[in-house]
């Protein structure tokens, strides 16, 4: 732990990428390789579950300092996470202790099934003993808190280099699932090691394309398709056997049955990627139907009804077992389209038309429709392109639509997490419904630090009322609120859902009376229909 503690402490004091991969080189270099192959898995994310309930924490954090309830409350609204307090409220600890990455992670994984007096014992002991950072990481771990803010990229470079072996590899190699106590780095990376037929290809990711399109160069060297908002995800069939991943690695085959009948259609060996999303009658459905159907753990007859789901596929990586990532997107999308032809008719795979354009002006009009097909945008692809590991910038850009906007006002703020947990920047925000302000989204982010600042300075000053952390705040300002999309809810007061909303200025032009109101919500559902929920 004192090891692995030291690393988070390394790549949390540095802004230099070099620097942090030098420093997860450097922990692998001395580390014993139960130790090593924990750190890749949390680095990258791969958390277990948490062990521990939150109120069990409180409990015992309380009969360990003495403070009440009341304190621990205001002390967790000031921090903004419960690792940071737990860690401040409770006594330094002695640093007696030598527990190693890989023990610890052990016993973690078996406090669930102890008795709740051997799960105290435990957790009030690592408390007692472990001092500074590791405690601190140590809290992380148990709330299922902990990133160290590295990219699953930025580890796989750091491997590459400690290994000798190439990026692509490696990222492959550590797709799918994989338990860090059942293997070794070396024994995951080691050539010929394909015994796992579910492993997924890493997902090749576009970067936004905030530039004007001409920027690319040549229209004629590039491919242009809808950018499809789903899940995106690999169908994987090997050995007769069917694999469904999302792109967060989570498995999906038991909850899309539509998908069962491919083992049998799809060549064995076969890897595709695309878009998972309802479509209906030939039809792409909004997202929220989706939404409906993802989110279910028992799938109904009339579930599946309701939003079937299909693949729009881009991009195929395997065939007959052979990796083609290397070869140009227009083979690929060749070798795809060939095989995805050869398929009935009622299969639920589609191939992602390709938007046709001569200009980049011709582009920009496709774009522009992209909403009413129920897409944010277009992809551009370069089409000499290989299937690249994670997101190089590039050969492949995404072009969204700009968002959709309205102009409401802040009523109730809450303290932000993290570097922000002592200012307020978490805000709800309404829209005029007659003479009533009534809430219609969260949003958080879109702000300058510099305006952010001003805006806690602002609230500290004039809030109405408290209640627990919110506070409402006198009905002045006014924000551009942007969102991806909007969509009717019965779970929301305005009746109105919008996705990914965020502020895209602060109007110190407008004055309150003067926001948007429900019916201007409305007006914005009435022309682009049912598209998203939050």
């Amino acid at each position: 732990m004192k090891q692995f503690s030291l690393l988070f402490e390394q790549i949390d004091q540095t802004t230099s990428v070099n620097g942090k991969i030098a420093a997860i080189v450097q922990y692998l270099a001395v580390v014993p390789a139960t130790d090593a192959i924990w750190a890749v898995a949390l680095l990258m994310n791969r958390l277990p579950k948490r062990p521990v309930k939150t109120a069990e924490l409180w409990q015992w954090c309380a009969q360990l300092t003495l403070l009440p309830d009341w304190l621990q409350t205001e002390s967790y609204h000031i921090a903004g996470d419960t690792a940071e307090t737990l860690h401040l409220l409770i006594p330094e600890g002695s640093g007696d202790t030598n527990t190693s990455l890989c023990q610890l992670m052990q016993v973690l994984q078996q406090l669930p099934t102890v008795t709740d007096d051997e799960r105290r014992t435990y957790i009030t002991a690592m408390w007692q003993q472990l001092g500074g950072t590791e405690r601190f990481v140590f809290n992380k771990l148990i709330t299922s808190g902990f990133r160290a803010g590295v990219s699953t990229q930025l580890v796989i470079k750091a491997i590459a280099r400690h290994t000798g072996i190439g990026e692509n590899a490696i990222a492959h190699k550590l797709s799918g699932k994989w338990n860090p106590d059942e293997a070794t780095l070396a024994t995951l990376l080691q050539n010929g090691d394909d015994t796992d037929i579910s492993r997924p290809y890493p997902f090749c990711l576009a970067y936004p394309l905030e530039e004007t399109p001409e920027t690319l160069g040549t229209p004629n060297d590039w491919l242009a398709e809808y950018k499809y908002d789903g899940i995106r995800g690999q169908i994987i069939v090997r050995n007769k056997t069917l694999f469904v991943w999302s792109r967060g690695e989570e498995l999906l085959t038991e909850r899309i049955p539509e998908f069962h009948i491919l083992t049998s259609l799809l060549p064995d060996g076969t890897v595709i990627d695309g878009e998972i999303l309802p479509v209906k009658d030939g039809t792409i459905q909004p997202f929220h139907v989706m939404q409906t159907r993802i989110g279910r753990k028992n799938l109904t007859k009339k579930s599946l009804q309701e939003a079937p789901l299909a693949m729009y596929c881009y991009d195929i990586m395997e065939i007959n077992g052979k990796d083609i990532r290397h070869l140009p997107l227009t083979e690929r999308r060749q070798l795809l389209t060939n095989i995805i032809e050869g398929l009935p008719s009622s299969t639920p795979l589609y191939v992602s038309p390709v938007v046709t354009f001569e200009n980049w002006q011709q582009a920009a009009n496709a774009r522009q429709l992209a909403r009413g097909q129920q897409c944010e945008g277009l992809m551009l692809k370069r089409k000499n392109s290989e299937y690249r590991t994670g997101r190089r910038r590039g050969d492949w850009w995404k072009w969204k639509i700009d968002p959709l906007s309205i102009d409401a006002v802040l009523i109730y703020t809450q303290r932000g997490h993290g570097r922000r947990a002592d200012m307020y920047t978490d805000y709800t925000f309404a829209v005029w419904s007659g003479d009533e302000l009534v809430p219609f989204c969260k949003a958080y982010s879109g702000l300058t630090d510099k305006e952010m600042a001003e805006a806690d300075a602002w609230i500290k000053k004039n809030t109405k009322e408290k209640f627990g952390p919110v506070r409402s705040v006198l009905p002045q300002l006014v924000f551009e609120i942007g969102f991806e999309g909007i969509s009717p809810s019965h779970r929301h007061k305005s009746g109105i859902a919008v996705r990914f909303p965020r502020m895209l200025r602060w109007r110190k032009d407008k004055q309150a009376p003067y926001a948007n109101s429900i019916e201007d919500l409305q007006g914005l559902l009435k022309t682009y229909g049912s598209y998203g929920e939050e």
